[in-house]
């Protein structure tokens, strides 16, 4: 497996999210720095990109400063800013392909992956915006995490019996890559919009099952490419995803029940779905 010289700047990266998770900031954001230095000196970041990128954090910056209208202003761009990120609609950035049309056997369908440069940003971005992203401890009742647990558990039976998935136990040998990947620089990502923020400032003004409901029904939509019924399955994973959240009073929490769920799918069933 032969890669881009330029893949050593998803390490800073890498390094500079699981800093932030753990609410070393100032770290984070120096090491993040360093990411964005090298991915520009390795032509995976312009200029353009570069100014994106501060643009977009200093707007983010201004969130928690202001109120009224500016407040709200701040917020909006902030929004537009990361939903352009998300989707990879704002230019320069240059993201690295590692996998293209792998198969974790003959029965899966061809899998493509890419490490995000832009995407991940946006966590950094909420952070700035939303002090308050990572969530707070709380005393856990562990009890309120078995039924969730179980329904997530569930998703992925239910999806062979569908015709979605078929049972398949491999260890691909680019499982170490997805892993970083998708715990890192995916889950992180999606758990810091949907959790992290859609989910808990909807909460503080309607309450926690109105915010756990609507994030919820947002990560199935955001899921619409993949039709129907993944949408449904995408609703019910971020409800559990969700409860993880509320639960545990962490953001981390969310991420890790998120990552293992995808995990699990890798190393047990067809990834991403079976040939049909």
């Amino acid at each position: 497996m032969a890669f881009d010289s330029s893949i050593w700047v998803w390490i800073p990266l890498a390094i500079a999210i699981a800093l932030a998770l753990i609410g070393k900031k100032r770290a984070a954001f120096a090491t993040l720095a360093v990411a964005l230095l090298g991915a520009w000196f390795e032509a995976r970041l312009s200029i353009t990109g570069l100014l994106v990128t501060v643009l977009g954090f200093a707007i983010a910056s201004q969130v928690p400063r202001n109120k009224g209208f500016k407040k709200y202003l701040a917020l909006t761009v902030t929004i537009v800013w990361s939903l352009g990120m998300a989707l990879h609609w704002l230019p320069g950035f240059s993201n690295l392909l590692v996998l293209d049309k792998v198969q974790t056997s003959p029965a899966s369908i061809p899998f493509t992956m890419y490490l995000n440069l832009d995407k991940p940003l946006i966590f950094f971005a909420l952070l700035l915006a939303f002090p308050g992203l990572l969530g707070k401890a709380k005393s856990v009742e562990w009890q309120s995490l078995v039924k969730p647990l179980l329904v997530l558990t569930s998703l992925l039976p239910i999806a062979v019996i569908l015709g979605g998935l078929g049972v398949e136990v491999s260890l691909p040998n680019w499982w170490w890559l997805f892993l970083l990947n998708n715990l890192l620089l995916t889950c992180v990502a999606e758990e810091a919009i949907f959790r992290g923020f859609i989910q808990q400032e909807i909460s503080k003004q309607l309450g926690w099952k109105t915010g756990l409901i609507v994030a919820s029904i947002l990560f199935g939509i955001a899921h619409l490419a993949g039709g129907w019924l993944l949408i449904a399955f995408a609703t019910i994973a971020g409800a559990c995803y969700g409860m993880a959240f509320y639960v545990t009073g962490r953001l981390w929490a969310a991420v890790l029940v998120h990552f293992m769920f995808n995990f699990i799918h890798l190393l047990f069933f067809t990834y991403p779905i079976a040939i049909r």
